[in-house]
């Protein structure tokens, strides 16, 4: 048998849309001796599904709705009175446990990056349009304010306070909290001894154990497409066990005027959309949330960027198993790291 869950826009925060739909299938020549239990739902604007074989064959609907709930209240830039909402207003500087977590891992992600990682740019996702506010085209002058405010440090004190330098700073951390409520629907499935599951929240993706034959779980990455609207198609599958899979793509969420196409994807650096021909990144990891967050900083880097960072960071995070998808001279071609080879399988 074979399924795949389709793509939908991600509300998490802004300007982030991943590109890779979770597909159960079977290996070919195996099948499962029994069928996994499956839940399905909405959250932070998108799907999720969430495939699992638990010994005990418990219905775990109610704790997963629990704490995806729990996590928008949160993170959620589209929850009017999230706490990420309250902080991005000044209404408060304290931070829970989770945006405290996001705060630290996207801090060392951006440095790890040399900023092509930014959780500060959510004034300018919101300015392109990509945000729960309307699009504003900022221009010259209103973006060197914009990219002042997004340059101010943020860091958490040892009170799980929030201390901003600049307090027109907003974060947006739509480009990695999915991953991180990923990992930790991962952990309370493990909590709870269920460790053979397949979980998809809006795309972002992790594997652990497998099916009872023993095969892996089998994830398909999207082949871009020429616009929005286009029914996905699959590039190339990989076998996922014990690890993450996040695709970010710029071909899915974009809009265009005068005959330019703007990317959802914001340069920290220019604070504008970015334009090169880089459409799709998939980093594998052992984490979801920093599957999620290297993919957009390889999206903001663009191919010749990527892979010399890539050549420059051997074994380093995020960087072993990845796979570029780029126009040249219109034609869709494809890099892939040797890591990322081991794991793709016949489609």
């Amino acid at each position: 048998m074979t399924y795949i869950i389709k793509k939908s826009v991600r509300h998490i925060g802004a300007g982030r849309f991943c590109l890779c739909f979770a597909a159960a299938l079977t290996l070919a020549g195996c099948r499962p001796t029994e069928a996994p239990t499956r839940l399905y739902g909405t959250a932070q604007g998108t799907y999720y599904s969430i495939s699992y074989y638990d010994p005990e064959h418990r219905d775990l609907q109610p704790q997963v709705d629990s704490l995806l709930d729990a996590f928008d209240q949160s993170a959620s830039l589209w929850v009017d009175n999230s706490l990420l909402r309250r902080v991005n207003a000044n209404e408060t500087d304290s931070l829970d446990a989770i945006l405290a977590a996001l705060l630290v891992r996207s801090n060392e992600i951006n440095e790890y990056t040399d900023g092509a990682f930014d959780v500060r740019i959510g004034r300018l996702v919101q300015a392109w349009g990509f945000s729960f506010k309307t699009r504003e085209e900022p221009d010259s002058a209103t973006l060197a304010t914009l990219l002042e405010a997004a340059r101010g440090a943020v860091v958490v004190d040892s009170g799980g306070r929030l201390n901003k330098e600049h307090p027109d700073t907003e974060l947006d951390f739509n480009a990695i909290a999915q991953g991180y409520s990923v990992d930790m629907l991962a952990a309370m499935f493990d909590s709870l001894g269920v460790h053979d599951y397949l979980i998809d929240v809006g795309g972002e993706v992790i594997g652990r154990g497998g099916k009872p034959d023993g095969s892996p779980w089998r994830v398909g990455i999207e082949k871009p497409s020429s616009d929005s609207a286009s029914a996905p198609e699959v590039q190339t599958a990989i076998a996922l066990r014990d690890c993450s899979v996040v695709t970010s793509g710029s071909y899915r969420k974009y809009y265009e005027k005068d005959g330019m196409r703007y990317s959802h994807t914001i340069d920290p650096a220019t604070g504008r959309p970015v334009q090169h021909s880089l459409l799709s990144v998939s980093v594998v990891a052992e984490s979801a949330w920093l599957a999620d967050a290297m993919a957009t900083a390889y999206m903001v880097m663009g191919v010749e960027r990527a892979k010399a960072f890539i050549a420059a960071h051997p074994g380093g995070q995020g960087t072993e198993a990845v796979y570029f998808i780029y126009d040249d001279g219109g034609i869709l071609a494809e890099y892939a790291t040797p890591a990322f080879r081991n794991l793709q399988t016949r489609n």
